[in-house]
């Protein structure tokens, strides 16, 4: 039992010494990350709609 206290007590101490990021850096983090999925989903729709063009034109 005291093992399961002491992890806590360092799990504790350890986010104390964690730097959080700001609002503003969470917020432009999302904004990338949403501008790269979409890109990357207008890419993959993109090959997809290429590569059914080509099976397409085969069969």
């Amino acid at each position: 039992m005291r093992r399961i206290i002491q992890f806590f007590k360092d799990s504790f101490a350890e986010l104390k010494k964690v730097v959080w990021p700001s609002r503003e850096e969470v917020a432009s983090s999302t904004k990338v990350v949403l501008v790269s999925i979409i890109i990357f989903a207008v890419v993959l729709g993109l090959v997809d709609f290429l590569l059914l063009l080509g099976v397409d034109a085969i069969f």
